[in-house]
Order: C-alpha cells, then sequence, then structure tokens
C-alpha cells in the first residue's frame, strides 16, 4: 500500500548542493526534507579547493567558522608541464574584501558541517526516485514516487541529484556531455607527517585509460611519476587506494545552461544537477554552494514560491554558463589542446599567453562574485 507524505519543500540529492540548499531555506523559515538514495552521507570524492567565492557562500550558510580553523589558506599555484619541464607559478591574490582566502577542504569534513545544520529527520535515506509527476491547477503540486512504494507531494521540488539527474531528466534538460577528458581523484594519508608544502601542485601529461584503483596507483607509480619531484612520488606510494577512481570528465554545454529551462513551475535543478563542468577552475563545488544561497534568498523575498524558483533560475543562468565555459577552456589548453594541428596552437597559447593574461582574469572575475547573505526567518 501506498504511503503518502506531503511537504513544503522536497530536495533530490544529500551531496553538497542538496545539503546547503536544506540548510538555507532553513534559514529563511522553509521546512525541507531531503531524500538520498544512499544509506548515509555520500563521501566519494576526496577532496576540493574552496575559492573566495564559496566562503562567501558558505558565511551565508552559517558554517564557515567550523571549516576555516582546520585548513589553512593556500596562496599560490605552481603548474609544471612535464613535455617541457616549464613550471609556471600563479599567485593567488589576495582581494580588497577581507575573504578567508583559498583553502581545500575534505568533501566529508563539508557535507558534515552542512549536515549538523539539519535536524535529524530532515534527511531521509535509501531513497530512491522512480517517477516524478506534476499536478496542474491553482496550487500545483509535484508528485514523486519512491522505489519502497512511497508517495510524497511538495509545493517545491529541487533536484540536487548530480550529473545524471532524474529531475534534471524531467525537466527536459539535454544530458552532459563527455568533455573528452578523465581525472583520477586521491588522497593520499600520512600518519605521521609530510614535508609538502601549503601550495597547489598541477602536472600537465598524458592521460591514461580507465583501470581498478589498485592499478591505477602501480601505473601512476610506475610511470606517470618518473618526472615528479620525491615529495610527490612519496604522494602517490602513500594513496590510499579506497579513495582513488577514474572518471570521464562531463559537462552541461554552455548554450543548453542558456536556452534550455533549468525551472519549470515549482521545479528546479541546483549543483552538478543544473551545471555539471570540468575541474580545471575548482569551481563545481563553489557554484553548488553559491546556488544554494541564490536560491534561498529568491525563495524568501518573492511574494509566490514559482516566482522566487523563476527569479533563482534567471539570476543563476549566464554565471554558471560562464564558469563551464571557462572551465572546458581552461582544460583544453591545459591539455594542450586535441590531437593533431591544434596542440602545437593550444600550447603555445598557454605559455606566450593563458596563464599571462587570461587565466588572472577568469580567476579573479569568479572569486569576486558574492552571492549575497540570507534574510532570516520573520
Amino acid at each position: 500500500m501506498e504511503k503518502y507524505h506531503e511537504h513544503e519543500v522536497v530536495i533530490v540529492g544529500a551531496g553538497i548542493a542538496g545539503l546547503a540548499t536544506a540548510v538555507a531555506l532553513k534559514i529563511v523559515g522553509l521546512p525541507s526534507l531531503v531524500l538520498e538514495r544512499s544509506p548515509d552521507l555520500r563521501a566519494a570524492g576526496a577532496a576540493l579547493t574552496l575559492f573566495p567565492n564559496a566562503w562567501r557562500a558558505l558565511e551565508a550558510l552559517r558554517v564557515a567558522h567550523k571549516l576555516i580553523p582546520l585548513y589553512p589558506a593556500v596562496n599560490t599555484a605552481r603548474v609544471t608541464d612535464l613535455s617541457s619541464g616549464s613550471t609556471k607559478v600563479v599567485p593567488f591574490n589576495k582581494t580588497e574584501r577581507g575573504d578567508t582566502g583559498i583553502r581545500s577542504v575534505h568533501r566529508k569534513a563539508l557535507l558534515q558541517a552542512l549536515a549538523e545544520e539539519l535536524p535529524p529527520d530532515n534527511i531521509r535515506f535509501s531513497s530512491r526516485i522512480v517517477s516524478i509527476d506534476q499536478e496542474q491547477g491553482s496550487s500545483p503540486t509535484t508528485t514523486v514516487h519512491l522505489d519502497d512504494g512511497s508517495v510524497i507531494k511538495a509545493k517545491v521540488l529541487i533536484g540536487c541529484d548530480g550529473v545524471h539527474s532524474v529531475v534534471a531528466r524531467w525537466l527536459g534538460l539535454s544530458p552532459a556531455v563527455d568533455s573528452g577528458r578523465s581525472a583520477i581523484r586521491g588522497l593520499a594519508v600520512f600518519p605521521d607527517s609530510h614535508g609538502l608544502k601549503n601550495e597547489v601542485l598541477q602536472f600537465l601529461d598524458k592521460e591514461m585509460a580507465r583501470a581498478t584503483p589498485e592499478f591505477i596507483v602501480e601505473e601512476v607509480q610506475r610511470h606517470l611519476t618518473e618526472d615528479f619531484p620525491p615529495e610527490l612520488r612519496c604522494a602517490v606510494e602513500h594513496a590510499d587506494a579506497s579513495t582513488v577512481s577514474w572518471a570521464p570528465l562531463l559537462l552541461r554545454v554552455p548554450w543548453d545552461l542558456l536556452l534550455q529551462r533549468t525551472q519549470k513551475g515549482c521545479v528546479t535543478v541546483a549543483g552538478d544537477a543544473m551545471h555539471p563542468m570540468t575541474p580545471e577552475i575548482g569551481q563545481g563545488g563553489c557554484a553548488a554552494l553559491e546556488d544554494a544561497v541564490v536560491l534561498g534568498r529568491c525563495l524568501a523575498r518573492a511574494p509566490l514560491l514559482e516566482a522566487g524558483l523563476e527569479n533563482y533560475a534567471r539570476e543563476r543562468r549566464w554565471r554558471v554558463a560562464g564558469i563551464v565555459a571557462a572551465a572546458y577552456l581552461s582544460g583544453w589548453v591545459q591539455q594542450g589542446g586535441s590531437n593533431g594541428l591544434w596542440r602545437p596552437v593550444a600550447k603555445w597559447f598557454r605559455q606566450r599567453v593563458y596563464y599571462q593574461y587570461v587565466h588572472p582574469r577568469i580567476v579573479a572575475a569568479i572569486r569576486g562574485y558574492d552571492c549575497g547573505d540570507l534574510p532570516p526567518a520573520e
């Protein structure tokens, strides 16, 4: 027998975007229910770098103070081209706003910091969506059917369910496309200490085929780190195989974000469900945190829920389309373009133009964004 539940706002997905959105709505006085298909908080993804635009969002969400003491700010990045041996130092200049800087944080720590702000029953785990229906009328509601037979009715449905979002598919958004690049991610564990400096290190080289975590670690140790400094070879040797993953890098093309609807009635999307992007400028999680604050602010200030969602979609459209485009360009340049005639052109552009003129302007524009504050509940 079907079990019916009614909620003001239902959020699909308890990742960064979902939890941050739930916290934002709590601050402005809108109750929500978060549906998560996993049996507990997802800890996939070792760490992420949060730029000042993300820290402003975390301050609006009232959780920045939990994380800032744990993670020191990073002031520089060193980008090394292994084919030529050249290294470019990219400074992270401080802004005039007194920002907290750029900090790399454990993804699990960020999720826990957000989840602690929510009531214990705010997240419903092991909840997999089977289908979505929307009833029309003077007060339209969206019905979510779960695989356990439960039926949940919501005035507002927000999809924060990742790249392969069920909610985005229901909205009619085109699927994310393969960028032609992939990423190996992992976490190195040093039980005692390490001699690494507090900076971002990036090495540009060829890609490798998909494989198991154990094979990836072995392949990186044998071949891909031959020209790496000793301290980085040590980091690879200390990689926890359980955190190592290989995945293709997907994105939603910018024109889909500009031309297709990311909101229909009282249904919308946020985070990777709206704007999956490649990671070269470190803005996936940052943009998700921005989404949460803007969404909470728009819903709090609008006379009607649907109007608030319309305002949110309109405000985010150009911002996230620009970030997706900038991330893809950065990755294309860093990887030397595609195979063939473009490779020497891309390498010349990277060495002579990109890191000197283009990249600093992209970073400054993205870092300088302020998503605003959240009005407290009345």
